[in-house]
């Protein structure tokens, strides 16, 4: 017997605590998700929205993939909080930078996923996560960037042409009404970052409250095309 995935459905998959050493000495609090029953096809490196305004790892649609994409798509889900950051698993170290020594977590998060030995990573970031993202992210390990909500606070004109020297694939999901960057502005924004996708989101808000399966179909889209979407909305196996 099948039951629906709602916002709080948690699905099977190895989940551990882990703790993220930055070459700057502080320890970040994270999580690692694993599918339960096969190896990883891909990894998601989740960067969370401003930690100023309530943003962190368990923002809801980074919680809902680690809770759902280990299962649905055979994703290894790694979530962490920035510096500075809390949430029910605890409060990493240090103090926020807006976006500047951020780029030492998201570093110690990559290190990580290859001490690790984890496959095609891809950034999945979300408002602020995106600034980060799109500021630090260019890295070897790094296969492409999904960034939601992405509102360019941060990010700068070199950010960009690191990404597009780098060739490597961005899509931006951008709400129709959202209210820092909308569809129109992002493509003009974007432009000179040749590769980027913007995506529109039609009636979603910043927050994407209600819009978390349009998101992760088009993440799992993204960074495994091979897996069928949209993902299933009933879960049939065990809890």
């Amino acid at each position: 017997m099948s039951t629906p995935i709602g916002p709080n459905t948690v699905l099977p998959a190895v989940r551990e605590p882990v703790s993220l050493r930055t070459e700057d000495g502080l320890t970040l609090v994270g999580e690692l998700a694993l599918p339960a029953d096969r190896p990883p096809r891909a990894t998601l490196v989740c960067l969370h929205p401003l930690p100023t305004h309530g943003g962190m790892m368990d923002s809801h649609l980074l919680r809902k993939a680690a809770w759902r994409l280990p299962a649905l798509a055979g994703f290894a889900v790694l979530r962490f909080n920035t510096r500075g950051t809390a949430s029910a698993a605890g409060r990493s170290e240090g103090e926020f930078e807006a976006a500047a020594g951020e780029g030492h977590d998201l570093a110690a998060a990559l290190a990580f996923t290859q001490d690790r030995g984890l496959p095609e990573v891809w950034l999945f970031g979300w408002s602020f996560g995106t600034d980060l993202a799109l500021l630090h992210g260019v890295h070897p390990a790094v296969r492409g960037a999904v960034l939601v909500a992405p509102p360019l606070r941060w990010s700068t004109p070199a950010a960009l042409a690191r990404w597009t020297a780098s060739g490597l694939p961005v899509t931006c999901l951008v709400p129709e009404l959202d209210d820092h960057l909308r569809p129109a502005q992002a493509r003009a924004r974007f432009a000179p970052l040749a590769q980027a996708r913007v995506v529109a989101l039609p009636g979603a808000k910043h927050l994407l409250v209600g819009q978390a399966d349009v998101v992760l179909d088009q993440l799992v889209g993204v960074v495994a095309p091979e897996v069928p979407t949209p993902l299933p909305r009933q879960w049939a196996g065990s809890r």
